[in-house]
């Protein structure tokens, strides 16, 4: 990783943690896959696009409804829970 990729990778993370209002460190909590079977979403808002068969790092159980996650071009969002599936 150059060290500009690693700047730009921290101002992801503060801008997300200003979005989301989002305290304390971020950490990967556990890896989950979207559900192959679901309905591709484009995203919006606070919410992540929906693209079957993809690994999402997940950041917080927020809710029943929903999970927030980082996808691998480092943008953070909600995803519906039951779209989710554990690997």
């Amino acid at each position: 990783i150059t060290l500009k990729e690693c700047k730009k990778e921290e101002k992801a993370d503060r801008e997300f943690q200003k979005k989301f209002k989002f305290e304390g460190s971020i950490n990967v909590l556990t890896q989950m896959m979207v559900d192959p079977a679901v309905t591709e979403k484009r995203g919006g808002g606070k919410n992540l696009p929906l693209r079957r068969g993809e690994i999402l790092d997940v950041i917080q159980f927020t809710n029943q409804e929903q999970i927030l996650c980082r996808n691998s071009q480092r943008r953070y969002g909600y995803v519906p829970r039951a779209a989710m599936l554990h690997l």
